[in-house]
């Protein structure tokens, strides 16, 4: 075989493996494909109707119109007006003034108005605010969504919690069912309904973000919901509602820097609303209960100084002379832990629990006296009227 024969057949034959190359690729492709590891991948439907392991299938209302309706009929605009007199200048009182212009130069008086919001409670014309509302005026008109209008009278007032009890005259009135906070917990819906700058009746949504606040320096006694549904000026004494239409709060203030709000809003407890409220229509004031201390917060200073584990409790910082706790023989210096079983945070809520439990109750007070626990009953006394 010479070379031309060679060449020959070296070229026919990779001539027939080109075409059975190209055959097989047009015919089985997946043999010439590598072999590469199945990953199978489960999505979950975007609505299925499973629950976690343990939890319950919870799906949100798409609308919370049937809450609002009902209790929007029970929030009021309160307007109130009072006469402003601006005294005159010293000057104005000099004879030769006197002279020339008599009394023509006499005291100016204007009209000042504010607006607010308020709660019917009862059918009996009950309406809670805020004291801030209607401190001062000389006139008192609160205004129903369904058009109706009437002069309201002050039946009383708080200062220390900074509520006030309203009543106005009318039949047939809506009232809002009062819930409770004794089970409400952060997280929970909370819509507020009031009347910002005076733009009309508004309802806002969020949810509670915190409960207990206290020490922000608003009222002598602090316990507020802490909510981000907006709440701007013209809300106060408005209603803070649950998802089922009940009272949970009075929206009362609001944390901003620049006069609008920002998410933080604070309203009072319904619980402590109502306590308030039954006080003043049944005795026309608030009687709180009262030991005659001076107390403090325990400081980690103080705790180490003591041998205290933590900073739970107060410092009795001085004892009033004959009073409740001069009595019950409490001394300048006992640290109290717990009252009437409950332990004690801080100084300001002890001081609130004494408060709340009222005059003549009984407290079983524990605590520490040089570093031994004691044990004591004290009777609380009623509080003076003394203006923050």
């Amino acid at each position: 075989m010479n070379i031309r024969d060679t060449v020959s057949f070296f070229l026919q034959a990779a001539t027939v493996g080109i075409v059975a190359a190209f055959l097989l690729l047009l015919f089985r492709p997946e043999w010439f494909t590598p072999h590469a590891p199945v990953v199978e991948v489960q999505q979950v439907a975007p609505h299925a109707e499973t629950a976690r392991p343990g939890h319950q299938v919870a799906t949100g209302p798409v609308s919370y119109a049937d809450a609002v309706e009902p209790a929007a009929r029970a929030v009021v605009n309160v307007y109130t007006a009072k006469v402003i007199t601006r005294r005159r200048h010293p000057l104005l009182d000099d004879p030769l003034f006197q002279h020339f212009f008599g009394n023509q130069l006499g005291p100016r008086r204007r009209l000042q108005t504010s607006l607010g919001s308020g709660v019917i409670v009862s059918k009996q014309g009950y309406v809670l605010t805020n004291n801030h509302v209607i401190a001062g005026a000389d006139e008192i008109q609160v205004l129903l969504q369904d058009g109706r209008s009437s002069r309201a009278t002050l039946v009383g007032a708080d200062k220390d919690t900074d509520l006030a009890v309203l009543r106005i005259k009318l039949d047939d009135l809506p009232v809002l069912p009062l819930g409770s906070t004794e089970n409400l917990r952060v997280g929970d819906v909370a819509l507020a309904i009031g009347n910002p700058f005076g733009v009309g009746q508004t309802v806002t949504l969020g949810i509670v973000s915190a409960t207990g606040r206290s020490q922000l320096g608003i009222n002598r006694y602090e316990d507020f919901i802490q909510t981000d549904a907006a709440i701007n000026p013209g809300n106060s004494g408005g209603a803070l509602i649950n998802a089922w239409g009940e009272l949970i709060g009075i929206n009362t203030a609001i944390y901003s820097r620049s006069g609008g709000s920002q998410g933080i809003g604070f309203a009072i407890p319904v619980d402590l609303a109502a306590n308030v409220m039954e006080q003043i229509i049944e005795q026309g004031h608030v009687e709180r209960g009262w030991l005659g201390i001076e107390a403090q917060d325990i400081t980690p200073q103080l705790a180490e100084s003591f041998g205290l584990k933590d900073t739970h409790g107060m410092l009795i910082a001085g004892v009033l002379r004959g009073g409740p706790a001069d009595q019950a023989s409490i001394e300048p210096g006992d640290i109290i832990k717990r009252i009437n079983g409950k332990e004690i945070d801080n100084a300001r809520s002890a001081m609130s629990m004494i408060a709340q439990a009222g005059p003549g109750a009984e407290l079983l007070v524990e605590g520490i006296r040089e570093g031994k626990p004691f044990t004591l009953k004290a009777i609380t006394g009623r509080r003076p009227d003394i203006e923050p």
